[in-house]
């Protein structure tokens, strides 16, 4: 999982695993690992929410607390972050479930 975070290959850490964001290399150019055999579609946007929602949820329940900000403050403050958060996130988590699968041997 921890070569998967790092967008490597899961076999053998070499090689990227993405070609593009969060596109696929059918194989890995180092070892020839059939990494498309290996699904994560569905998973890795669900656990990017669950992350970015335990970050985002507790920072704007603790800024109303102390604070009181104005709600445009809210605004400029926790829509940039969840969208940045989601975006960094998404490929380190999807390359994690790619590395679980491949730890499982959960070829599809």
């Amino acid at each position: 999982m921890l070569r998967g975070i790092r967008k490597r290959c899961p076999q053998c850490g070499e090689s990227h695993i993405f070609s593009r964001y969060v596109t696929v290399n059918p194989t890995c150019r180092h070892c020839g690992l059939d990494i498309s055999a290996y699904r994560a579609d569905d998973a890795p946007p669900y656990f990017t929410i669950f992350v970015v929602g335990h970050i985002v949820i507790p920072g704007m329940l603790l800024l109303e607390q102390n604070f009181h900000p104005a709600s445009w403050v809210h605004m400029a403050t926790w829509v940039p972050m969840t969208l940045l958060l989601t975006l960094a996130l998404l490929p380190p988590i999807k390359g994690a479930v790619i590395g679980a699968q491949w730890a499982l041997r959960m070829k599809s």
